[in-house]
């Protein structure tokens, strides 16, 4: 699972080294299947449920689940892409969101607290936490600064499966959860909005944006829970990179 995730992570430096106004997204998509290519791995994403992608590449209001396509970044455009490999029989999975050129301060805000979010529920993951108190500090963390999180999407246990249980919420439920256990890895992936944290399904039935149309980010790490400090697996060969935070 580290070589999986480390994998992810190389292909998102590199999808992030690409961003700039003028590109059409679908070449991200097209990126994605060489470097799997090159990495020998399989694509995680492509055909699971149906869905037709290698990779979720999300603009803007796009929460999560985002098509490629001819579409051209644009200047002060915001740009998630959620990844995810099957390397010897495990799986990795990690997002992140860049901004298009120069954006604005409110974009630039959302990204830093949806990065934040993250971290701070990372803090939590280890031995014998209730997995709800994951979810419960990146909520404080979000709506401490304004923002909403989403709560229609979670993040997930992974392993030889892409999601496995328990369900990682980002946001704390009303009852208590399971308790992790070293050994397990864990996703922890914050969708953050600018306004409501509700959203729609556009008609490819895949593509989630927000309701009121106003921006959102995603970030995620898949994460080893250990009997001390969690271990981020989704590491790449620059090491642990805070984009914002």
């Amino acid at each position: 699972m580290r070589e999986a995730n480390r994998i992810v992570a190389n292909i998102l430096d590199a999808l992030g080294d690409a961003v700039a106004p003028g590109v059409p997204t679908m070449y991200f998509e097209e990126l994605s299947r060489e470097l799997c290519r090159n990495y020998k791995v399989r694509p995680a994403f492509l055909g699971y449920c149906g869905y037709p992608f290698v990779l979720c590449c999300s603009v803007n209001e796009q929460v999560v689940h985002g098509f490629p396509s001819e579409r051209l970044l644009r200047e002060g455009d915001i740009v998630s892409f959620d990844m995810g490999v099957i390397y010897d029989g495990f799986y990795g999975d990690a997002a992140r969101t860049y901004p298009v050129g120069k954006v604005n301060g409110k974009a630039v805000e959302l990204m830093r607290v949806t990065e934040a979010s993250l971290y701070a529920g990372i803090e939590k993951v280890r031995q014998g936490i209730d997995v709800y108190e994951i979810g419960a500090a990146v909520q404080a963390c979000v709506e401490a600064a304004g923002f909403s999180v989403v709560r229609r999407f979670v993040g997930h246990g992974i392993g030889r499966a892409m999601h496995e249980k328990p369900e990682v919420p980002n946001f704390r439920p009303g009852v208590g959860g399971m308790p992790l256990k070293a050994g397990m890895v864990v996703a922890v992936e914050p969708m953050v909005t600018e306004g409501t944290h509700e959203v729609d399904i556009l008609e490819d039935r895949w593509t989630a944006v927000t309701r009121d149309r106003k921006l959102a980010a995603h970030f995620e790490h898949s994460v080893l829970v250990t009997t001390r400090e969690p271990e981020i697996l989704s590491v790449s060969e620059r090491g642990l990179i805070k984009f914002f935070c």
